[in-house]
């Protein structure tokens, strides 16, 4: 039996499992079970994957069921001692397990682990880094707030911990992973290895038709968790919102084609800070003020090219 299992749930992945497996079985950590969960997938994702000869690969094929059942499955079939998830199109940097290892054993009453993230193109090439947060202990606050933890290629997990809180809400067609980790923080300290070790891949394609559901199911998530959360903790939810409308706002922005993706994400700016007005002395909110009132005053061609020199992110340093 293997320490660590790490699941990899995947659905017409071809194009980048084979990047994704590669940067797992470059692990400085070895003591690895590999699960990847074919989520029903009708490309050749089965033949990528057939490729890599190695005995730590486990291949576990069913019929379609999305990404939180995917992730379910994977537990089902893991042993380890510890579980970790990876998307088939995210990488990680070598020493990842490794250094979420040693952050759990050095600390017995830490039930997670996990790192920063810095984002990739669909080539592998640095676009930004999160910037760097040191939440640790008990997290939940921090995390009523926002999924500081940011994707759902990053955690690694003791397996007590998990059978304690259950799995993944296979309800749940988004932003799943932030209510687990609620759940998770709900129950168990948080350690941070302050290294950026997850590269999450965004892809080309138009994120603006999913504003919607990010919206229906981050709502969800809000309101179960602030229906569970303590008193003293009810003051965080304005806070919350604002966190969720202004990341929609963003998504409109990064992927406007027309002004009534513009107009969408003037109103979410607006909710964010309505919810929040304290928000507007964050650097996030002025950045996203100022690129709206550009794209909405300038001619497509000047605003464009301002955005550009603007940046998606303050630059971070990767560490």
């Amino acid at each position: 039996m293997s320490t660590v299992s790490i699941v990899i749930p995947v659905y017409n992945g071809a194009k980048t499992i084979a990047r994704t497996l590669e940067s797992i079985l470059k692990q400085t950590y070895q003591d690895l079970e590999i699960i990847v969960i074919n989520d029903g997938s009708k490309d050749n994702t089965l033949e990528v994957v057939a490729g890599f000869e190695d005995p730590r690969i486990k291949v576990c094929s069913y019929p379609n069921g999305g990404l939180p059942v995917a992730r379910n499955r994977g537990i089902d079939n893991a042993t380890g001692e510890f579980i970790s998830f990876v998307d088939a199109d995210d990488l990680w940097s070598q020493d990842k397990i490794e250094c979420q290892v040693n952050a759990l054993n050095r600390d017995e009453k830490a039930g997670v682990a996990y790192s920063w993230t810095a984002f990739i193109d669909e080539y592998d090439n640095f676009l930004y880094a999160c910037v760097p947060l040191h939440h640790a202990g008990d997290v939940y606050p921090a995390l009523l707030v926002r999924n500081f933890i940011a994707n759902g290629s990053n955690i690694l997990v003791r397996r007590s911990i998990v059978e304690e809180v259950g799995q993944f809400d296979p309800n749940l067609h988004s932003v799943e992973d932030w209510e687990y980790y609620l759940r998770l923080a709900a129950r168990c300290n948080f350690s941070v290895v302050k290294k950026h070790q997850i590269y999450y891949r965004k892809s080309s394609q138009a994120m603006s038709a999913s504003v919607p559901r990010m919206e229906s199911y981050g709502l969800t998530v809000i309101e179960r968790a602030f229906s569970q959360a303590p008193k003293d903790l009810q003051y965080l939810k304005p806070r919350s919102l604002s966190k969720l409308y202004r990341y929609l706002a963003l998504q409109c922005v990064r992927n406007s084609s027309s002004r009534e993706d513009l107009a969408v994400a003037t109103q979410k700016l607006t909710k964010s800070i309505l919810n929040s007005p304290r928000s507007l002395l964050e650097r996030d909110t002025q950045r996203l003020t100022v690129k709206l009132f550009i794209l909405n005053t300038l001619p497509q061609d000047w605003a464009k090219s301002l955005i550009e020199r603007l940046g998606d992110k303050p630059p971070v340093v990767l560490q």
